[in-house]
């Protein structure tokens, strides 16, 4: 069973990085749809605040609570997170509470010396809302697929893409789910489903970006490509691993290089948005919401490759 301290811990760390992914799956949902379609963007637009309301009540209680790692690995905010919602804030006039990235820039990691009753309580409601909160979102989500699915809905994002982002919604779901239950984490179990889960994602990523570069960014469309052939492969690597046919710690290893590779890869293009430097149809906050996907998958698999 997992104890007070590691409750609190995990579930912060949870949300740092998820309820800042869902704010921003909301977001772009919302700049996707045509003005035919007013009603489905306000409410993509009521699950962003939802989720802004969310992670401020997170980030109010993480300081010296979650650990270094997690705060330094990229995954909750990135050097470019800031320039990003302010570009993209400009380019649509959504009101993006870019104040919470400031907050967030100044947390410092420790450890919990002692269990808290009352903060074990306030995790546990604020878990509760974000297991809400997921659940109403991945409804939304499922609902639009379908309808853009039926061509009863336009909307620019890709139906594979809101299929993508359908599946974290569940994932985040699952894993605040499980904390609610105090399970410990099976790290063995752990590592074939979450390395086939996030190479897919990955995989997925890579061909996003390839669809959204100008026709005339040649040399980045091979690469977005080859990244995505090469997640493609992994992900197939990853499933037989789960069935014996290969060892884990083979997938591990290659998943860590290829993620190393694809993390700066994204580090570069989002750079390259935010300076106009590459021709595209990526709005800034993309770019950088799928480094910091990149950056928490690093993290997993370092840890994932010291315990093979």
């Amino acid at each position: 069973m997992l104890s007070s301290m590691e409750f609190i811990r995990q579930s912060l760390e949870l949300h740092l990085f998820f309820a800042r992914i869902m704010k921003e799956h909301s977001f772009f949902l919302g700049i996707g749809f045509t003005q035919k379609d007013g009603c489905f963007i306000n409410q993509a637009d009521a699950f962003r605040m939802e989720f802004d309301r969310l992670l401020a009540d997170v980030i109010s209680i993480s300081n010296g609570v979650v650990s270094h790692n997690v705060l330094q690995s990229g995954e909750v905010i990135t050097p470019f997170t800031l320039k990003a919602e302010m570009a993209s804030a400009y380019f649509t006039g959504v009101n993006i509470p870019i104040n919470l990235t400031e907050i967030e820039s100044f947390l410092v990691g420790g450890t919990l010396k002692e269990g808290n009753p009352m903060l074990e309580q306030r995790v546990f409601v604020i878990n509760q809302r974000a297991m809400r909160l997921a659940k109403a979102l991945a409804e939304f989500k499922t609902m639009l697929l379908s309808e853009v699915m039926c061509c009863r809905i336009f909307t620019v994002n890709y139906p594979l893409l809101i299929d993508h982002i359908l599946r974290e919604a569940k994932l985040y779901f699952q894993m605040i789910q499980r904390l609610q239950n105090r399970e410990e984490i099976n790290l063995e179990k752990e590592t074939y489903e979450q390395e086939t889960f996030w190479n897919r994602i990955m995989a997925e990523h890579s061909k996003f970006i390839r669809g959204l570069l100008d026709p005339t960014e040649n040399d980045l469309i091979i690469a977005a490509n080859n990244f995505g052939n090469e997640f493609d492969k992994l992900t197939k690597e990853a499933k037989e691993a789960m069935d014996g046919v290969m060892p884990i710690s083979k997938v591990t290893s290659d998943s860590l290089k290829a993620t190393t590779e694809i993390s700066r890869f994204k580090a570069q293009g989002t750079e390259g948005i935010l300076e106009c430097k590459i021709r595209s149809i990526i709005i800034p906050l993309l770019a950088d919401h799928t480094l910091r996907e990149a950056n928490h998958y690093l993290r997993l698999l370092k840890i994932f490759e010291k315990s093979s």
